[in-house]
């Protein structure tokens, strides 16, 4: 999986979740359907907006976007409503193009195990072989990846003729009228044609930013294996990079209050709420940082009003103490006094016992069973071992972390789950918060 947006389950609600993981595995099967088993490595993140945008245009009451797939390991042998239709085979084509376009460029850099001759050359047939199916598939729901092509092949060329002090969106044009070609083309396939240039104009802006926190991202080691990066070569410091970071996100919202659609929320969670993310993850969160410095004033304003509690002068909320710590105003080297529970992971509630272990033979075996149907990646489970509950791999990564390092101090949990805090484009979103 590759992309910018990863939405984590805690920021949607039931009903999103559910229709972003059918996008994810419509993209997933028409990708295989279309163009085989190996092509199923394409998925990405991004390239599914492509079949989310289409089905948002079209009629709610059509049911022709979504079929019932069977069991897949990767949902823990469940199955599920999945996208389907010509807004999947889009998708699937977009993403097969990009995914070519990206081990071509591996390969031209001798990136890692691509740097190897007999590697390049099988690299090289996977992406020609790709070309030719995500052209097949493209035309048939009306769409030419020659556009995609095209702009890759001027990449490499504006970038061999770039020189120090250009303008950097110079570099992202490419990306930029691709992404914009696929976005309009949504528009066309749903048979809204009066949404195809305020699309044109977020995919644009989408393109932009992808382009951009990918260079960000990839600067430091971009730097340290010697390889181009189009920050480095265009001088852009990482403050004007993140100012057309955050005026592509900008522009995206104003252009997508110009876009019909029939069920806008997960669109807007998405391209809305989630392309902010993504600028936060490279560059830090501004709200974060301010919310942290205000809060430890408030906090310890709070705490020494009350008569103090252990860590106010730094900012700290007694909640937040260690479990091994005294409980609230008592003296560290003083014994816990009951009731007083420590609690916290790794402590079992009062009255529990503990689940026993399995030994090492059992667990060996639970372990191989779990991880043949990929329950330890993408389902919650008891672990194999010690039996006690985990998340799966696939929820852990990318996730907000949900209000367990912030300061409580701020208010709103660094604006963790309040997604919509300051937003003035939430128009009655479902995204799982309270903005209404």
């Amino acid at each position: 999986m590759f992309g910018i947006i990863r939405p984590c389950k805690h920021r949607l609600s039931e009903r999103l979740q559910t229709s972003w993981v059918a996008h994810l595995c419509g993209l997933c099967l028409a990708l295989r359907d279309d163009h085989g088993q190996l092509a199923r490595t394409a998925t990405n993140y991004d390239g599914l907006i492509i079949s989310v945008l289409v089905e948002a245009q079209a009629a709610r009451e059509d049911s022709s976007w979504r079929r019932t797939a069977g069991p897949c390991p990767l949902r823990g042998m469940r199955t599920a409503s999945v996208a389907k239709g010509e807004g999947a085979r889009l998708a699937a084509a977009v993403s097969l193009a990009l995914a070519s376009v990206k081990i071509r460029d591996h390969v031209e850099d001798r990136d890692g195990v691509f740097a190897r001759r007999p590697v390049a050359v099988g690299a090289r047939a996977v992406t020609r072989r790709w070309d030719r199916q995500s052209a097949g598939s493209a035309s048939t729901v009306g769409f030419d990846t020659g556009v995609l092509l095209e702009a890759a092949s001027r990449q490499g060329e504006l970038e061999r003729s770039l020189r120090p002090g250009g303008s950097v969106l110079l570099v992202t044009e490419p990306t930029e009228t691709a992404t914009s070609a696929a976005f309009a083309h949504t528009a066309v396939i749903a048979g809204r044609p009066g949404n195809a240039a305020p699309l044109a104009e977020a995919g644009r802006l989408f393109g932009r930013l992808a382009h951009l926190l990918d260079a960000a991202e990839d600067q430091a080691a971009d730097a340290a294996s010697g390889a181009w990066n189009p920050l480095t070569a265009t001088g852009t410091d990482r403050a004007e990079a993140e100012r057309l970071c955050r005026d592509a996100v900008h522009g995206i919202r104003l252009a997508l209050r110009e876009v019909e659609l029939t069920d806008r929320a997960l669109v807007h969670v998405l391209l809305a709420h989630e392309t902010e993310r993504a600028v936060e993850r490279v560059f830090g969160a501004r709200h974060a940082a301010d919310c942290r410095t205000a809060g430890g004033a408030a906090g310890g304003a709070a705490d020494g009003a009350a008569g103090g509690a252990v860590g106010s002068a730094a900012g700290e909320h007694p909640h937040h103490a260690p479990p091994h710590q005294a409980p609230p105003g008592q003296d560290p080297g003083q014994a816990p006094i009951p009731p007083w529970v420590p609690q916290g992971p790794g402590f079992t509630p009062p009255g529990e016992k503990p689940p026993r272990p399995r030994n090492l033979l059992a667990g060996c075996a639970v372990w191989a069973l779990m991880a043949c149907t990929c329950q330890l990646l993408c389902c919650d489970h008891n672990d194999p071992f010690s039996r006690q509950r985990r998340q799966g791999f696939c929820q852990r990564h990318d996730c907000c972390d949900c209000c367990d390092s912030c300061d409580p101090g701020c208010g709103d949990c660094c604006n963790c789950c309040n997604c919509c805090d300051g937003c003035d484009c939430c128009d009655g979103c479902d995204c799982g918060c309270d903005c209404g």
